[in-house]
């Protein structure tokens, strides 16, 4: 079981962890860990709550900003051929390899809207 919450800007993803038979969350898009559970959809919505604001209590008293989620930067790993490729793509449309990535990612996205 997959699904999302929000809370102050903070996205969540949630599981099921049938051993522990709780549900087990984690803030998406920041590299500070936040992880929370519960037992029933109201602990756990009241734990993800609980963990943003402590976050955000921890770095207001250590003088740190909190870091948002999703700054548009994230690496990817892929093999060299697809590297050559897809700079040589770039060069040829006259354009960066970031534009050529954004640009397909766009169009998948933009597909799966429709």
């Amino acid at each position: 079981m997959n699904s999302l919450m929000t809370y102050r800007g903070y996205h969540t993803s949630i599981q099921f962890d049938e051993e522990d038979q709780i549900f087990v969350g984690k803030v998406l898009g920041i590299v500070d860990s936040l992880n929370f559970h519960g037992r029933s959809v109201d602990e756990l919505h009241d734990s993800f709550q609980e963990s943003v604001d402590t976050y955000i209590n921890f770095c207001k008293t250590k003088g740190k900003e909190p870091e948002k989620e999703f700054k548009g930067v994230f690496n990817v790993r892929i093999s060299p051929e697809v590297h050559k490729q897809l700079a040589l793509e770039a060069a040829d449309e006259g354009i960066t390899m970031n534009q050529f990535v954004a640009q397909a990612i766009n169009e998948k996205l933009e597909r799966k809207v429709l």
